[in-house]
């Protein structure tokens, strides 16, 4: 939706995002606020230079708020793993190249050692129009790591088991997601901040 037809009673905010699976995460995490989602412009690219989630969140946000001269929200986030000093963390998508490779560098590194605890960090951040961050908020989602994914062709979240869910975070429903997700957890914190920015009824 473009947003020369938004409601005004439905504010515009772009997801700093080209990833309609996560855009489509995000809104329906945002489901309860009356506002109207959009995806950031194709062409937008933004160099993650940050050195903790909030910066890199920062920086995409800004950016998309830039871009569309609108309010923009983003979010960062990582696989912290205990045994390994918090790594992957920050670098999580470039801990190696594909999927398989991740899994396979995680788990080697991780070796035998029956310390599993691991967790995956979300932080959110809202930009204002004018490309300032005004807000921010952070979720966490506590598991264990399985020696071997739980189903083929996923990433890290095949690997980590919440106990809470009785299940790897990939086989998450959307209400598990929302209610127990790193993002879900993020996406409730800010909700008030939303709302008092965006003046929701």
């Amino acid at each position: 939706m473009g947003a020369d037809s938004v409601d005004p009673l439905r504010p515009l905010l772009t997801i700093a995002s080209g990833n309609p699976v996560k855009v489509a995460e995000i809104e329906a995490m945002l489901g309860p606020l009356p506002v109207v989602v959009q995806r950031q412009p194709e062409a937008l690219q933004v160099e993650e230079t940050g050195s903790t989630y909030r910066e890199n969140a920062s920086l995409k946000a800004t950016a998309a708020a830039l871009a569309t001269d609108g309010w923009a929200l983003a979010d960062d986030s990582g696989l912290e793993v205990d045994a390994l000093g918090c790594a992957p963390g920050l670098y999580s998508a470039r801990y190696a190249e594909g999927d398989d490779a991740k899994i396979t560098k995680l788990l080697n590194d991780l070796g035998s050692t029956p310390y599993r605890s691991a967790c995956f960090r979300s932080t959110m951040v809202l930009s204002d129009p004018e490309g300032h961050c005004v807000a921010s908020a952070e979720g966490v989602c506590w598991g264990e790591l399985l020696k071997a994914p739980a189903y083929p062709g996923g990433s890290y979240e095949s690997l980590l088991w919440v106990r809470e869910a009785r299940c790897t975070y990939g086989e998450f429903n959307d209400a598990q997601l929302i209610r127990l997700g790193s993002r879900g957890k993020a996406a409730r914190a800010l909700a008030p901040d939303l709302r008092r920015f965006l003046q929701l009824i």
